[in-house]
């Protein structure tokens, strides 16, 4: 059981709280929701994703799409701090769209807030709707960026962007390289730069032989000169 304590530092160390007073961040602990889950559990499915905003605490989670035919389409990694959920506050707009959230890593922990109870926090605390909707625009930027890289980058380029932006985000640096964890596997990060399995696999094979990256199923080393020349 998650104590008030751990529930509080859950909070105060988060950036999107971090304008608010220690006395503040413990009432929004009345409001707020714990929960652990472990690699494969489903943190929500379909309009589960529209009345709560999801914080991740601790692990990884991926967000994907799944079609009429039950194909999963992933559209996001989450890490450790990012938000999640029904961002935009317009339920119509998810409308027919099958999203699920489901942990990929052993060890998950989220915090979340009803959809009520967080705009009732925006509208009471402007400097905290002020961070928000900068991480929403950094969230458009993102996506912005993504599709961009989807109609001009070949899918190598977009494998070795994804993998220098995982290594910056994540990777533990050692010299003039990045060793990550590998919770994802390479159908994963097919579908996360929108190309097959078989081709990823290729390239992925080609970029360790040109001493890019080490692979392998526990961990991925990442030179960071991956992306030079791009």
């Amino acid at each position: 059981m998650e104590t008030e304590s751990q529930k509080y530092w859950h909070l105060r160390n988060h950036k999107l709280f971090w304008v608010l007073t220690n006395r503040q961040v413990k009432e929004l602990c009345v409001v707020m929701r714990y929960k652990t889950a472990e690699k494969g559990d489903m943190i929500y499915f379909s309009e589960g994703a529209n009345n709560r905003i999801y914080i991740l605490k601790k692990g990884f989670i991926k967000i994907a799409e799944i079609d009429d035919d039950g194909n999963e389409n992933i559209t996001d990694v989450i890490r450790k701090g990012d938000i999640f959920g029904e961002l935009f506050f317009e339920n119509e707009d998810t409308e027919g769209r099958n999203e699920v959230a489901i942990a990929i890593s052993n060890k998950v922990e989220i915090c979340s807030f009803t959809l009520e109870d967080f705009q009732l926090l925006l509208k009471q605390y402007p400097d905290v709707g002020l961070s928000f909707h900068k991480i929403i625009g950094w969230k458009f930027k993102k996506l912005k960026r993504r599709y961009s890289d989807l109609i001009f980058k070949s899918v190598k380029d977009r494998i070795r962007i994804f993998l220098e932006e995982w290594g910056r985000a994540e990777g533990e640096e050692k010299g003039d390289n990045w060793e990550i964890e590998n919770y994802l596997k390479q159908e994963d990060i097919a579908k996360l730069v929108c190309s097959t399995r078989q081709t990823t696999t290729s390239l992925l094979k080609e970029l360790e032989k040109e001493g890019c990256i080490e692979y392998s199923r526990k961990k991925i080393i990442v030179h960071k000169r991956i992306v030079d020349n791009i």
